[in-house]
């Protein structure tokens, strides 16, 4: 057996090892569109897993999207065991029902406030059902001022 074929048989024998995928703070930042400072304290808080080599964090992909998967997100937010905005449901959160509507959120704010919108609090926040924004745009968006 030459060199040759011997070097073929144990390079096809070698384990393939995948190369381990890492990547810097910056790198993250822009993965995840955030800033860097926003990555950097996900680490700080251990929301995030990271290694400090020498001078520089990386961060692993798998680790990366593990917290994008386990981040905060208010659409996910829970009260009492229930998802708090079911849209499933009608159940419906001020940004939520002003986008629906096309008008700024401090519009609902302010209908919700003088009893013009029906909204009920759960914890800190405001939850609106789909009927009562139905009832406030037919009630108050669509009318228009008479013209005299």
């Amino acid at each position: 057996m030459d060199n040759q074929t011997a070097w073929n048989q144990n390079l096809a024998q070698a384990p393939v090892t995948e190369p381990v995928k890492v990547v810097s703070i910056t790198e993250a930042a822009r993965i995840n569109n955030v800033t860097r400072q926003a990555i950097y304290v996900a680490i700080k808080q251990k929301k995030l897993k990271a290694t400090k080599d020498a001078t520089r964090w990386t961060i692993h992909l798998e680790d990366l999207d593990e917290y994008r998967r386990n981040k905060y997100s208010r659409t996910k937010s829970m009260f009492a065991g229930e998802l708090l905005f079911d849209n499933c449901k009608g159940y419906f959160s001020v940004n939520q029902a002003a986008k629906l509507l096309c008008v700024p959120a401090q519009k609902i704010y302010y209908a919700t406030r003088v009893g013009l919108l029906k909204a009920s609090r759960k914890g800190a926040a405001w939850v609106i059902h789909i009927d009562d924004i139905k009832g406030y745009q037919e009630n108050y968006l669509n009318k228009r001022p008479k013209v005299i």
